[in-house]
Parts: C-alpha cells; sequence; structure tokens
C-alpha cells in the first residue's frame, strides 16, 4: 500500500533519475567538487539548533526503547536537509581537509511536511557547497549558479530561472527603516508568495512592531524584481540608507552580472526571497522551472558565516540543492519527461529451443564484453512472441542465432542483416535508452 509522502518511482522513472544523476553529478565534477556522503542521523540538538524545523524532524529510536528512556540530548533524528550535516562534517574533519573545501553530496533526506504534488517526507537532494577557513571570498557566491545553470542546460527539461537576493539588503533596508527585529521580519516576508501582500503586512505590524508605513516600506522593497543591474537603482529610489544596504546591493550586483555575462537570463534579483532556514547571512538562491512557477523552488540555498565552528575558527560557506524528488515529480506529473524503453536491454537474443540456451548465452556474453545491453529471451516460445516479447520493452534488436551464421532484426523497421557478435554494433543512439523531454 503505498505511503503518502514516500515516493517509489516505476522502472522506466527510476531510469530518468538515474540519467539525471549522472548529468548533475559531472556537471558538478567538472567544476572540481569532490563527492562527499554523510550519515542518515544527526544528534536532535543539532537539528534543531539551525531554524525553525522542530515539527518536521523525524526522530529515529529502537521499538523497544523505553519512551522516557532517552535524555533529549541523546537523541537522533534523521536529517532534513544536507548542509546540517556537512557543516557537522567539516568541524569534525578540519584537520583532514584542504581549503577552501569543494564537495557535491546526493542523498535522501527526511522532512515531515504535508505531503503534495512535487513535495515529499522522503526525497533526494543533490547538493553543492564551498566552506573556508575564517574568511570565503565572495566570488564563490557568484559561481554557485553558474554551476547548477549548466547542470539545468545538461537535461532535457524546461528553462530554469535562479532568483536571487542578498539578506543583507532586506536586513539592512529593514534597519534602515528602524525595524529592530530583522529576522522576525524576513520570516513575515519569506510568506509572501503563500498569504499575500495584505496579510504579510498585517502581520508585520503585529509581530515585528512595524507601523503601516514600515510594512509598506518592506512590501515595496519585495516588489522589485530585474534580470540586470537597474534593482539596485530601484532600491535607492526607495529612499533608505543603511552600509549593510550596501554591502548587499554591491554583493547582488555581482552575482546578478557575473551570471548574466556566463548566460542570459539565467538569474533574476528577486527581492522578496529570503528563505526560511535560520542560518543563511547573505546571499540567497531559489530556482523555478518555466512553466511550474506555482510549484514554487526546485533548487535553492545562499551563503553562511556561522554554520560551522571549532574553538575561535570559523568555516564559512555557500551552498545550492537541487531537489531532484522535486522536480521530477513535478515533471513526471505532467509527463513531460519519457524514456524510449522501459529496460536498459539493446539487443533481445532469440532462443530457437532449450537445448541451445547455453550457446545464446555465449552470445550474449560477446556483445555484453563490447558493451552492449543484452539478454536472452525467457522461453524457446515461437519467434514472433519472442519478437512481441522485446516489441513490448520497447527494445529495438533481436539476435536470431544460427548454425551457419547469425543475424539481427531491427524490430521496428524490419530490416534484418547478417551479424557477427564480435563485430556488428548497434546504432549509437539505439544503444542506450534515449531520455527526452517535451
Amino acid at each position: 500500500m503505498p505511503i503518502s509522502g514516500f515516493p517509489e518511482w516505476l522502472p522506466s522513472q527510476r531510469m530518468i533519475e538515474q540519467y539525471v544523476l549522472d548529468k548533475i553529478r559531472s556537471t558538478f565534477e567538472l567544476y572540481g567538487f569532490a563527492p562527499l556522503e554523510t550519515r542518515a542521523v544527526e544528534p536532535l540538538e543539532t537539528l534543531l539548533s539551525k531554524g525553525e524545523t522542530s515539527k518536521e524532524v523525524y526522530l529515529l529510536r529502537r521499538l523497544q526503547e523505553e519512551e522516557d528512556g532517552a535524555k533529549r540530548d541523546d537523541q537522533l533524528g534523521l536529517h532534513f536537509d544536507l548542509t546540517v550535516p556537512f557543516a557537522r562534517f567539516v568541524t569534525e574533519n578540519h584537520g583532514k581537509l584542504q581549503f577552501p573545501f569543494r564537495r557535491y553530496q546526493i542523498q535522501k533526506v527526511w522532512r515531515g511536511e504535508r505531503p503534495q504534488e512535487g513535495r515529499y517526507r522522503e526525497f533526494l537532494q543533490a547538493d553543492i557547497d564551498v566552506v573556508n577557513r575564517d574568511t570565503l571570498p565572495f566570488h564563490f557566491d557568484t559561481e554557485m549558479p553558474l554551476v547548477i545553470g549548466d547542470a539545468f542546460r545538461s537535461l532535457p527539461i524546461p528553462a530554469a530561472v535562479i532568483q536571487v537576493n542578498n539578506r543583507k539588503v532586506c536586513e539592512g533596508f529593514y534597519r534602515g527603516l528602524g525595524l529592530a527585529d530583522t529576522a522576525q521580519v524576513l520570516r513575515t516576508v519569506d510568506k509572501l508568495d503563500k498569504i499575500g501582500p495584505e496579510k504579510v503586512a498585517a502581520a508585520l505590524v503585529e509581530t515585528a512592531g512595524a507601523t503601516d508605513a514600515q510594512a509598506a516600506a518592506c512590501l515595496r522593497l519585495a516588489e522589485i524584481s530585474a534580470a540586470d543591474g537597474s534593482f539596485a537603482d530601484r532600491v535607492r529610489a526607495l529612499g533608505v540608507t543603511d552600509p549593510l544596504l550596501d554591502e548587499g546591493l554591491d554583493e547582488l550586483l555581482q552575482v546578478v552580472e557575473t551570471a548574466g555575462e556566463h548566460a542570459p537570463g539565467l538569474v533574476r534579483a528577486e527581492l522578496k526571497i529570503a528563505r526560511g532556514l535560520d542560518y543563511y547571512t547573505g546571499t540567497v538562491y531559489e530556482t523555478q522551472l518555466q512553466g511550474y512557477e506555482r510549484f514554487g523552488s526546485i533548487c535553492s540555498g545562499g551563503r553562511y558565516e556561522n554554520l560551522a565552528s571549532v574553538g575561535g575558527t570559523r568555516f564559512p560557506g555557500v551552498g545550492i540543492s537541487i531537489g531532484v524528488s522535486r522536480m521530477l515529480g513535478l515533471l513526471f506529473g505532467q509527463n513531460a519527461l519519457t524514456v524510449s524503453r522501459s529496460v536498459p536491454t539493446c539487443v533481445v537474443v532469440a532462443l530457437p529451443s532449450d537445448d541451445q540456451r547455453t550457446a545464446c548465452d555465449r552470445i550474449a556474453a560477446t556483445l555484453r564484453k563490447r558493451g552492449i545491453p543484452t539478454e536472452v529471451a525467457p522461453t524457446a516460445a515461437k519467434f514472433g512472441k519472442q519478437i512481441q516479447f522485446a516489441d513490448r520493452r520497447g527494445i529495438p534488436y533481436v539476435w536470431f542465432p544460427g548454425a551457419d551464421g547469425h543475424s539481427v532484426k531491427d524490430i521496428r523497421s524490419g530490416e534484418q542483416v547478417d551479424a557477427d557478435p564480435l563485430t556488428w554494433s548497434p546504432a549509437v543512439e539505439d544503444l542506450n535508452p534515449e531520455i527526452k523531454g517535451i
């Protein structure tokens, strides 16, 4: 029986997922990120200290463990993202790492959210992060969208737009307005898409101590959106001044202009973006697929200065995470990705009779050694049924062994030619299943 929020893909969908992961992984490695995998669990106190996630954490305990037997600081929870365990890994292994440390991580994570289309309780994420000792140069913030842009362009998916903001812009602006609780303002403005401007304005007055005029100014800032550097002039035209605001505008301008040179249209300054987790301190990213904007972000992240430290040494970082399961779930839901066959097999070796299975296995082994995915027909049925077996799975070729030589048939065109397992090769595009987008 299906369990809500815990997706299980069909084999054809899993092949698409593996193809997507291979493309993402190869792009990450092209940029020099090294692979890492961390444990699935973290101490509960570690998980609860990194943002408003207490309602989402899954606890881990033994069936026979007494309810009151474990202290809270001994409890373990499944990680809800990959950044928190990465930060813990860095602090525990900093003496063995070379900095700046660039890593990618592709793993399952768990969140006790309300399941809906494209949003799951168990899902796969693909993260990249760069951390350094003491200070991290800002150019790493500008690199993150370039990596993600290249990864997405390698996939048969709709165009992606990375929305970027900088928390220093927001916090500096709020501070310049005279609002002291900038964190509360950020959290409230981050709900803009969910509850709308009127409710956000009311919440700012109620929870952040804003006047109606201050709330209106916060909303005017959140309305600013631009694909070029013009956003900075629009922010300054609001008449608010603060040193942190100036610093944030300069940083955000670097991200937008660098991305515009690398891939025009990839990045858009969107000043309503805040990100819900408390550990972000500067640049923040959210990504939408064109045509799927109503579902929200499928790739997000940002800069964090204080997530990891050992003694007096800090390890600031910047990272971004692709919600692989989320993205694929949305695309599968719209039948926007297809695979040319439901199995990896390229060739079925027909079985004339059961006593010839050993000979057929040898033919299959020869083709496999040459990198051609091959299987032998399951039974010595009539050749018509064996062809049907291949056709139902989308397998393009059937191999017919013979005492005086072999032949192979392209069952799509009906063309049949003499063939030698030592030399015959399928068309390049037939060797592996082909993934296509609509």
